[in-house]
């Protein structure tokens, strides 16, 4: 547990009382913070009440005499649509709203660093698509090259409950837009942005709220080093805004597609190929095309933010290259989960937009794809250009039928279920095919989450093996 500082003899209000939340609490009391505690739920405050914890009224303008702050959970609107009632009587009161990100933060180094030879530094992930992948690789190659680690953020363990850090350990966080849009300090030592594609539109009120929200990472701290996928505009547009000039190698431009040679600092993937460019020159390179853990030209960008990040702490070229080889990938993100009679079994079930779903149709030939769910605004209409390796689609879900109006051409079937779905794939796929989970869709109409989603997909895929 990292312990809250500067809140010693304060009254410290937490809203939400999920993982990150219950994680707030107690390193807030860590702290020496008096705590008072809300969740909208009745019985999650009867459990908080049960383990000891004040829970405090904050819908009620009259109960907030003597709170400090308000720290609350990301996934609590803040501004857009609305913001939740108890947030909106902190803003009138003007109480200090934070998160669990601007906490750690702030509280992250310590007078125990005089001691240690190397400061910790931290290394954070934002973007749309591969950030997971991006973190959960970062991670892996400092693991690899003997580096101490840990993970946390968005994905594994909440901040405030990773280990205070050691001499020279870095931690690596990956951080959504709900974790950014609200923390008040945010300063990691690298800063990597993969990319950006329209999603959470209604929580950041439109694409410049959702660009904005990220855009945070980079413009309240400074990183040292900033790490930026330019395959869209806002990520050419970020780069402009933090350069003084191509040759500023404090920014290190990444991409999937696109020759990044006359930058200062640049790592590129084109046809395979990894390149790290400095000051017009090459000086490295790495064959991506047979590492079984990163297919696809969505993985070799994540392949190049991680790169980026690692070198730009110091870890070599050939360190690196190890590590990717050694990488198994990330469940339900182009998770290779079994080959059956020459047919290969994946399971991407975070795809659950059109950008993830195009670039994992883009990774695979001869495909068999398992799509559908509660479907987003414009449904599947974008996919169109990517459909050409798709040997036959099988719809699922709320929003299976909508889907099917959108394939023109494309053979498919509507079947409702994920057991219906592998089963009729299984009895049609040929040798060299690849069966593809890759929804375009949310999950939230049969299952909870996309996790769920994706192990049901695994299980159904397992018994096939008996």
């Amino acid at each position: 547990m990292i312990p809250v500082q500067g809140v010693q003899n304060q009254t410290i209000a937490v809203l939400g009382l999920g993982r990150s939340g219950r994680a707030t609490v107690a390193a807030l009391v860590a702290g020496g913070a008096r705590v008072v505690v809300w969740d909208d739920g009745a019985d999650t405050r009867a459990q908080a009440e049960q383990d000891g914890m004040t829970v405090l009224d904050l819908t009620r303008e009259a109960r907030w005499d003597g709170i400090d702050a308000l720290i609350t959970s990301p996934g609590i609107p803040h501004l857009y649509p609305r913001p939740h009632p108890v947030i909106a009587c902190a803003y009138d009161l003007g109480v200090p709203v934070d998160n669990d990100i601007g906490l750690f933060f702030r509280s992250f180094a310590t007078q125990g660093w005089d001691a240690f030879d190397t400061p910790p530094r931290v290394i954070a992930v934002t973007g749309s698509n591969g950030k997971s992948t991006t973190t959960a690789l970062i991670h892996h190659i400092l693991q690899e090259a003997g580096r101490p680690t840990q993970m946390g953020g968005n994905i594994g363990t909440g901040v405030l409950s990773l280990d205070p850090p050691h001499d020279g350990e870095v931690i690596v966080l990956e951080l959504s837009s709900y974790q950014t849009d609200l923390a008040r300090a945010l300063t990691p030592d690298v800063a990597v942005f993969t990319n950006l594609s329209p999603d959470h539109l209604d929580r950041h009120g439109g694409p410049g709220g959702y660009f904005a929200a990220k855009r945070r990472l980079f413009a309240e701290g400074g990183p040292d080093r900033a790490v930026i996928g330019v395959d869209e505009v806002e990520g050419r547009s970020l780069a402009g805004q933090l350069g003084m000039g191509p040759s500023d190698d404090r920014v290190i431009r990444i991409s999937s597609g696109q020759k990044l040679e006359r930058f200062g600092w640049s790592v590129f993937a084109r046809k395979g190929f990894l390149a790290e460019w400095r000051k017009g020159r090459q000086v490295a390179a790495i064959d991506l095309r047979e590492i079984a853990g990163l297919p696809g030209e969505h993985n070799h960008q994540n392949a190049c933010a991680a790169y980026a990040a690692t070198r730009a702490i110091g870890i070599a070229p050939r360190e690196i290259e190890r590590a990717f080889h050694s990488f198994q990938g990330l469940p339900h993100r182009s998770q290779r989960v079994a080959e059956i009679n020459g047919v290969a079994w994946v399971n991407d079930s975070k795809a659950t937009n059109v950008d993830a779903a195009a670039k994992a149709l883009t990774a695979f030939r001869n495909i068999r794809w398992i799509a559908g769910g509660m479907g987003k605004d414009g449904g599947i209409e974008a996919l169109t250009p990517f459909l050409g390796a798709v040997v036959k689609a099988y719809l699922i879900g709320h929003s299976g039928r909508d889907f099917a109006l959108q394939l023109g051409q494309t053979p498919h079937e509507v079947l409702e279920t994920m057991d219906q779905a592998v089963a009729r794939a299984a009895a049609e796929a040929q040798p060299g095919e690849t069966v593809l989970l890759a929804p375009a869709a949310a999950s939230f109409d049969q299952y909870p989450n996309f996790e769920k989603r994706g192990e049901h997909f695994t299980a159904l895929v397992r018994a096939l093996q008996g």
